[in-house]
């Protein structure tokens, strides 16, 4: 079975091909993402227009490599998945037009994936190539992937149940799973997702856009103990985030210090709420552990990409005895192949593929029930 992955939900256009012979694990036979980092860079934020228009650009290219790299051609596919929910509306229908467009040319089955539940699949990726290689390429003119696995081991069917924590630009959320496709919500952030906030502070350290990397990268010159940040609490909600006062704090010192000291004292302050930002989300994982009881606990999203998170998570469900699973770091942020692992158990599991009438959704289906606001 050969499923082709189509991602477009934010600023990240990509497609990955998966193949599987006899069920898990398969192959992952191509990932290719175009980043519009350098896009957006001068913006310091995404532009949603621009990110649409990128896509629209990109996505017969990127589609095409996906396939040129794994040997195949449209034809040869067995079905075609994409991302239909949570994320920027304008981005997510580029990429759902492109889909639908070429199930419909092929005559092959399209699978709708929530954008959320594809991050936990891609802890089960642990990519070889053809030759062995991670097959993770970056298109020509793009910001390149990190690669490496820094710690923890990826997820095997055998593991379930587990819980796991989504943490991106839009998600900060906790999950349990009883099996690959079945989810229960338990805790979610009342505000900013950890991401955005990283990326807030970026900016308020003058640091360029995206924020998160550039913030951990400063974090390693300074001291996390420099000042004392707050970590959110919600009474009652053991398990809910908030990072909204965490990032005001954060802006209401650097206002207090002359223009100099911030300068001088850039780093601490990058370190002091890093440090923050991570023990409120290691706290929340430790609880889940100790009150379900999971022996593995899955680390994922584009903010599982933070080596000192990584770090920091592995050292803590430790002491608890669970293992930590996390994918690769190129991996962590938004790619077609963590869309076309997910529809692999999707089809697994019986799911029917998408109707005649499918629409893309800001909200995922794990909010959709409850009424939330949160989107992508």
């Amino acid at each position: 079975m050969k499923i082709l992955g189509i991602e477009t939900s934010c600023d990240e256009t990509s497609a990955a091909v998966y193949e599987t012979e006899r069920g898990f694990p398969g192959t992952l036979k191509s990932s290719i993402v175009a980043s519009q980092t350098l896009l957006h860079a001068r913006f310091g934020g995404v532009v949603p227009e621009l990110s649409a228009r990128a896509h629209i650009e990109r996505l017969p290219a990127v589609v095409s490599e996906a396939l040129n790299v794994a040997g195949c051609r449209a034809v040869d596919l067995d079905a075609i998945a994409v991302t239909v929910r949570p994320g920027l509306l304008s981005a997510l229908l580029c990429g759902m037009a492109y889909a639908r467009g070429l199930a419909m040319a092929t005559g092959r089955p399209l699978y709708a994936v929530d954008h959320v539940k594809a991050h936990v699949a891609s802890a089960f990726l642990n990519p070889t190539g053809p030759d062995g290689d991670d097959p993770s390429t970056a298109m020509e003119g793009q910001v390149p992937a990190a690669t490496g696995m820094s710690c923890g081991r990826p997820l095997s069917p055998s593991d379930f149940p587990v819980s796991a924590l989504v943490a991106s630009g839009g998600h900060t959320l906790l999950v349990t799973l009883k099996s690959p496709v079945d989810f229960e919500l338990i805790g979610t952030t009342r505000d900013d997702a950890v991401g955005e906030a990283f990326d807030k502070v970026g900016q308020l350290l003058g640091l360029p856009f995206p924020g998160g990397p550039n913030v951990e990268r400063e974090a390693k010159l300074g001291d996390p103990a420099a000042f004392r940040f707050p970590i959110g609490v919600i009474r009652g909600s053991p398990f809910d985030f908030s990072f909204s006062g965490l990032k005001t704090a954060v802006l209401y010192k650097l206002a207090k210090m002359p223009a100099r000291e911030v300068r001088r004292r850039r780093a601490d302050v990058a370190a002091s709420f890093q440090s923050a930002a991570i023990s409120a989300l290691v706290d929340r994982a430790v609880k889940v552990v100790r009150s379900t009881g999971s022996r593995v606990f899955v680390l994922c999203g584009g903010v599982a990409a933070n080596r000192a998170l990584r770090s920091a998570m592995a050292d803590a469900l430790a002491r608890e005895g669970a293992s930590l699973c996390m994918p690769p770091l190129a991996y962590c942020g938004d790619t077609g192949a963590q869309v076309a692992v997910y529809a692999y158990f999707l089809i697994a599991a019986g799911a029917a593929p998408a109707s005649a009438d499918l629409d893309a959704e800001t909200v995922s289906e794990l909010f959709a029930s409850a009424g939330s606001a949160e989107g992508g």
